[in-house]
This record gives structure tokens, C-alpha cells and sequence, in this order.
């Protein structure tokens, strides 16, 4: 049964396959966003699932088209993911504010620098 198989039907099959799934992960990964965002309603949620479930491809293609590139949920979640890498880091407030420090005694960094940088450090929690 394998020798029926050429080169051609081969690599159709591979790519019918890979589109196919790809449609698939797309559908999975817009069904998601749109669940997870929390900046529409329920009944545009509704409408969203409902248009990507009739016309699969084109709405995936509207929804990605419409939704805007960074939402507040969007920067909410980036500050959160940054917060836990700092935190997993092992660096405090302290521990910067002290390398701030002896970079302006070493003279790297004026004084305004270090204010600047101070109040940003310690807005970052």
C-alpha cells in the first residue's frame, strides 16, 4: 500500500495536513484571546465565537484585523510577567536603589539621574 504512494500525493498530504492544522491553532488561539479579554462584553464575546464558527477562516482574519494591537489587559499582564521575572531575579528595591547609589558616588550618573531612576525603581512595585 505504501508503494501506491508518489512523491506528489506525499507532499500534498504534508501540506493539507500542516494547513489544516495550522487553521486549527489559529481557531484555538482567537477562541482564547477572545475569552481572555476582559474589555468586551459578554455578547460581543457571543458574536465573536459565532462569526469564527460560520465562516472560520474570514473571521479569524476580521477578528485579527479589528482587535486593537495592545490593550490595557495586554500591558496589565507585560507589568505583571515583569514583576515576576524581577521578583524571581532576587532583586529588591533596596538592592537597586543601592547600585543607583554607588553609581552617582562613582560619578557614572549625575544626581538628577539617580533621582529619576530612584523614583522609577520605586514606582515598579
Amino acid at each position: 500500500m505504501l508503494a501506491e504512494w508518489h512523491f506528489g500525493e506525499v507532499l500534498w498530504t504534508v501540506l493539507v495536513v500542516y494547513f489544516w492544522m495550522m487553521i486549527i491553532w489559529m481557531f484555538i488561539s482567537v477562541f482564547g484571546d477572545i475569552f481572555h479579554r476582559n474589555d468586551i462584553g459578554g455578547g460581543a464575546k457571543v458574536g465573536w465565537i459565532f462569526l469564527i464558527f460560520i465562516v472560520p477562516f474570514f473571521g479569524i482574519l476580521i477578528y485579527m484585523i479589528v482587535r486593537p494591537k495592545m490593550t490595557d489587559q495586554d500591558k496589565q499582564d507585560m507589568a505583571r510577567a515583569q514583576e515576576m521575572q524581577r521578583r524571581m531575579s532576587g532583586a529588591s528595591q533596596a538592592d537597586e536603589i543601592a547600585k543607583l547609589a554607588k553609581l552617582r558616588d562613582s560619578g557614572e550618573i549625575t544626581a538628577e539621574e539617580y533621582e529619576s531612576m530612584k523614583k522609577k525603581a520605586t514606582m515598579d512595585l
